[in-house]
């Protein structure tokens, strides 16, 4: 007989449904490491990388990307936390969860060899019914309400460490996104990673956090006899480096004496001399260059009674022009009074600590701010980070659209019967599937109950009691003690974004997992 021909490697080589039950494995693997991270009851997890960090947090995103996984499913998993938080900022866990119970209930189909096309039409089909009926449970949102505006911070930053402090940090997101709520071309933009910074720094209580009206740089004066205390400085802000310019290529100098080399010495001199009069000439009382300042021009600017700040970080810089009213300027030359920023009204040099920080504070209607994190120790002032960027990002979201759904897992209940009830009209073997995922978004709720010790059947039967005759849409889980409650009377609500996106990620992240047939190995950089 002729022997086989080996054409694929097979070492690491996986089809049709051995594959599809691998990535269910997978998926079904990774949502049960972050369930019991839901809900205000949430348990935190303790991550430990291979440079001795630690991470304490709850954040289903951030312990998603600390992890180490070797199989394809459990990263595609891993990218859909991922990408929930860049598109939306919250429900990274919710996510995770719902589209381990969808990658679930598929099993059976799959060992029944039902077709995944089958499947994964009536998956689809069932979430074009799910937006359908979304828009139907949703409530308008005042956004200039700043008390419904807390209500949002507090369901966003309720379930996670800040939730002692929901109210001052609530204070806080608030009068941020207020601040960089702008119109563009008659668009709104709030753009949350350019525009507000957070200054951690270690030591004091987290009461002490605050937002501040300005922008705060960790450096000190460059001469010890500078000014560290201006009320209403003119503030100039430069992308110039104070400082003899050397050849950008090869430079040879001819010395035939004494004389020559000190006169080239003078040159440079005069030189930065030069520079820092053209720089005086309009009277700025504070300096900042991205570049350097070299220890001659320093000498000149103190003589000036001007104090200086040297190499800002771009991002910094954009952020002091913004406060400030400045323009950047890229040459000595191009300076013009209306480059000088003059919106700040205070400017200070203040040591907390062992380090110095430059605070430009009290800024007349400043674009971008400033958020002072304190706390006992850098996990601590890390979680605090991680939490108040989730209830900015929620506060975006109902800005950008003001629809509120609610939460407590009494919208996946909602959609659950909803579903259930269409799947009667769908005809053939795609009721099946179709019937199991209206059944799949039960596992919010069912997680809610869970987390916090209630008795889950009980409480979950009680639940589609409730939402049988499809009236009381606001009946959810009390996350807290894991009872029935009507969520419009707890003020627990979830943005339409968030919930939108959510189901739709998880679905469509769903489809595409169960649609592969084969997993094959590539090649190693080394054969390439």
């Amino acid at each position: 007989m002729q022997q086989p021909m080996i054409v694929l490697n097979t070492q690491k080589r996986e089809e049709k449904r051995k594959a599809q039950l691998s990535n269910i494995h997978a998926a079904k693997a990774v949502a049960n490491i972050i369930r019991t991270c839901l809900g205000p009851r949430a348990m935190l997890k303790m991550l430990m990388s291979q440079m001795a960090g630690i991470v304490l947090t709850n954040d289903g995103n951030a312990i998603l990307r600390e992890i180490d996984v070797s199989h394809p499913a459990a990263k595609n998993m891993i990218e859909l936390a991922r990408s929930q938080d860049e598109q939306v900022g919250d429900g990274t866990t919710s996510v995770i969860v719902l589209a381990g119970e969808v990658m679930s209930i598929a099993e059976p189909f799959i060992k029944k060899n039902i077709h995944p096309k089958v499947i994964v039409g009536a998956f689809y089909q069932a979430l074009d019914h799910a937006l359908e009926i979304l828009p139907t449970l949703a409530t308008k949102f005042d956004p200039s309400d700043d008390d419904k505006l807390k209500m949002v911070v507090r369901n966003a930053i309720g379930t996670k460490f800040l939730s002692k402090y929901e109210d001052q940090m609530g204070g806080i997101a608030i009068d941020a996104i207020r601040i960089i709520d702008r119109k563009v071309n008659n668009v709104r933009e709030i753009d949350i990673k350019k525009l507000i910074r957070f200054q951690k720094i270690m030591g004091g209580e987290i009461e002490d956090s605050y937002l501040l009206k300005g922008a705060v740089l960790e450096k000190d004066v460059l001469h010890s006899q500078m000014n560290r205390r201006i009320e209403n400085p003119r503030v100039l802000l430069m992308d110039v480096s104070i400082d003899y310019e050397k050849g950008e290529s090869q430079t040879n100098i001819e010395i035939m004496n004494d004389e020559d080399f000190q006169r080239m010495l003078q040159i440079e001199e005069e030189y930065i001399k030069d520079m820092v009069e053209k720089i005086a000439k309009f009277k700025p009382d504070l300096v900042i260059t991205e570049k350097g300042c070299s220890d001659l021009a320093q000498h000149y600017f103190f003589k000036h009674g001007i104090t200086t700040l040297r190499r800002l970080r771009i991002s910094d810089s954009n952020r002091i022009a913004k406060v400030t009213g400045a323009t950047c300027v890229n040459r000595v030359d191009m300076i013009k009074e209306e480059d000088l920023g003059t919106k700040c009204k205070l400017f200070e040099i203040r040591k907390i600590g062992d380090s110095y920080y430059a605070f430009l504070d009290e800024c007349e209607e400043p674009e971008a701010c400033t958020i002072i994190l304190r706390g006992p120790n850098k996990d601590i002032v890390n979680e605090i980070e991680r939490n108040l960027m989730d209830g900015l990002k929620a506060l975006k979201n109902v800005l950008l659209e003001p629809l509120l759904l609610p939460g407590g897992g009494a919208t996946e209940m909602s959609l659950s019967q909803k579903l259930n009830e269409k799947a009667m009209s769908i005809k053939g073997i795609e009721q099946l599937p179709y019937r199991a995922l209206s059944g799949a978004f039960e596992i919010l709720p069912r997680t809610l109950i869970q987390n916090c010790g209630g008795k889950t059947m009980k409480v979950l039967t009680k639940l589609r009691a409730k939402h049988a005759n499809g009236e009381n849409k606001n009946w959810g889980i009390n996350g807290l003690t894991g009872e029935l409650a009507d969520m419009s009377e707890l003020n627990v609500w979830d943005s339409y974004s968030v919930k939108v996106q959510i189901i739709k990620s998880a679905i469509e992240s769903s489809c595409m997992l169960l649609r592969i047939d084969e997993i094959l190995s590539g090649k190693s950089k080394k054969e390439k």
